[in-house]
């Protein structure tokens, strides 16, 4: 998927985004985000833990985290750079049909 298309998407469902960067062998311990995340790897690698089950994230990849749910985060040798939205719980996607039925 192309970036401007993953932003696009992520705008129309209520996402706030950003380009972010975690630098090589980062580690954040286990926590919880009070919004709703969904992200594409640009470039480097980044595993996710959830449950005890380690899932790796390369460019192109897409990972989506429910707000609330516990996780935490290893960042590749290369550091890794990624497109996030945040949506928070209160956030409503837009309709760009209005007055469809």
């Amino acid at each position: 998927m192309k970036n401007e298309q993953f932003e696009s998407a992520l705008r129309r469902d209520g996402f706030d985004v950003e380009r972010r960067s975690m630098p090589p062998l980062a580690l954040v311990a286990e926590h919880a985000h009070p919004f709703d995340v969904r992200a594409l790897v640009l470039n480097g690698e980044i595993t996710l833990t959830v449950e005890g089950v380690e899932y790796a994230y390369r460019e192109g990849d897409i990972f989506v985290l429910p707000a609330g749910h516990r996780h935490a985060e290893a960042v590749g040798p290369a550091g890794v750079d990624y497109l996030v939205g945040r949506r928070h719980l209160d956030a409503k996607p837009t309709n760009d049909r209005a007055g469809a039925s």
